[in-house]
């Protein structure tokens, strides 16, 4: 593919994390994308009518989402073919009861969200943002928020007080050592409802104190995303683990025919760096109520439509993967070593922690050879435990016929990862000759 094909494709996805500080983001951006395409969207507490080639999409919870498009065959005749991937990501998210003052500081009590890389968090320019629900009329309203400003700290202890740091490690108790910085007392009281009224009211949102009613509020890192190397050829961002996979999910998606013979779509899930377990997480019943309405209205209505659609389906479980590290390369099984600027990694694991097997393996090593792609392979060493992902969830859910992939990448659940800005590209189109 050309440097040109590389360049946008890379760039797109930078200004696409920047976007989506929070999973509540990612959903509107992800939305904002499908409705300029000419996606509409469907709510699940009415009535759909289908035909063949609408483009539509769910949003359930604010945080996950799914986009189809409808192939012009019933679908009980083509399956579906899927990409799945998650909008959430490690970090630090506010407790209820945040504010806390201690020897002088105004603080925000925070609980670490997934397998978060503490040590990254410390010493940065910290953002609040996420959902926040008030009182309007006598009913609660979702608000989005986004302070995009230097708000919060994590500050390291110095060396002088901590003199094994460098030969020890760093050791952080998350109750104790990860509570931000908000301000000093002395300067004046900053009570955090004060502070989410007013950055309500920038966006044109008028509410008193006492009319928020919950907030689901992260901490981010102000800085942006950008490319680095000799030849521009790294992506330094945060979240890439997953956001990089939606996006190209998404991408392939909007960059296809108006007009397709079967039913595709991507559904982007939240919550899966905890468990998956949630009213819109891949382990609850999301995608299979939208596949089942969707086959109740583009199918010929017998009653085994669904399960002979799901029986012609395949999903692919868009994930990232590791990289082979250049300092710690003894940790990488040896003959599986993805390298970043390599292209798509099939992920395998045998005791199903990934959802591949030599037959989805097989299947998504034709769709890069049509493309004209070279896959990569990883697998865990052998006396390591192995991460999972939505996959295996979502082909336990359905029986759906799955293969775990994702791009390479280096500092995974860092606050701020790394991949190759080639590898965009390279998925994109293998996700889009998956879609044709």
């Amino acid at each position: 593919m050309s440097p040109t094909d590389i360049d946008t494709q890379a760039n797109d996805l930078l200004q696409y994390i920047d976007a989506s500080p929070t999973p509540y983001h990612a959903v509107r951006e992800t939305a904002r994308r499908l409705t300029a395409a000419g996606f509409r969207e469907l709510d699940e507490r009415e009535s759909w009518s289908l035909k063949p080639g609408d483009k539509v999409f769910v949003i359930r919870g604010d945080t996950s989402i799914a986009a189809f498009q409808l192939g012009t065959k019933p679908v009980d005749t083509t399956g579906f073919r899927l990409v799945g991937s998650h909008t959430d990501s490690p970090n630090l998210r506010l407790k209820p009861n945040a504010p806390v003052n201690r020897h002088g500081y105004q603080q925000l009590g925070v609980e670490i969200y997934g397998g978060v890389l503490l040590h990254t968090w410390t010493d940065r320019d910290l953002s609040l943002a996420g959902r926040v629900v008030a009182l309007h009329n006598g009913r609660p309203q979702h608000h989005l928020v986004d302070f995009r400003r230097p708000l919060l700290r994590v500050p390291n202890l110095a060396i002088h007080l901590n003199r094994g740091v460098n030969t020890d490690g760093l050791k952080l108790n998350p109750q104790e050592h990860m509570v931000p910085v908000l301000g000093l007392e002395s300067a004046g009281p900053a009570e955090l409802r004060a502070l989410l009224v007013e950055e309500l009211g920038r966006s044109g949102v008028k509410a008193a104190a006492d009319d928020l009613l919950g907030y689901d509020l992260c901490l981010y890192d102000l800085q942006p995303s950008t490319r680095s190397g000799l030849h521009g050829e790294f992506l330094h961002a945060p979240r890439l683990d997953n956001l990089a996979s939606c996006h190209t999910g998404l991408t392939a998606l909007l960059s296809g025919a108006d007009k397709r013979e079967a039913t595709v779509g991507v559904v982007l899930y939240d919550h899966e760096e905890c468990g998956s377990r949630s009213a819109q997480g891949a382990a609850s019943p999301f995608l299979k109520d939208l596949l089942e309405r969707i086959v109740q209205g583009h199918s010929d209505g017998r009653a085994d439509a669904f399960h002979r659609a799901i029986r012609r389906s395949f999903l692919v479980s868009a994930d990232m993967a590791h990289a082979v590290h250049p300092n710690y390369s003894s940790m990488h099984e040896p003959k599986h070593q993805p390298q970043l600027g390599g292209g798509p990694v099939i992920k395998t694991n045998v005791n199903q922690s990934y959802a591949t097997d030599g037959e989805s393996w097989a299947h998504f090593a034709a769709l890069c050879k049509e493309a004209g792609v070279t896959p990569q392979h990883f697998v865990t060493r052998t006396d390591l435990g192995c991460g999972s992902t939505i996959g295996p969830i979502t082909a336990g859910q359905l029986g759906i016929r799955t293969v775990d992939v994702g791009n390479p990448m280096l500092s995974m659940h860092s606050i701020r990862e790394l991949a190759a800005a080639s590898d965009v590209a390279r998925m994109v189109a293998v996700l889009t000759r998956f879609f044709a």
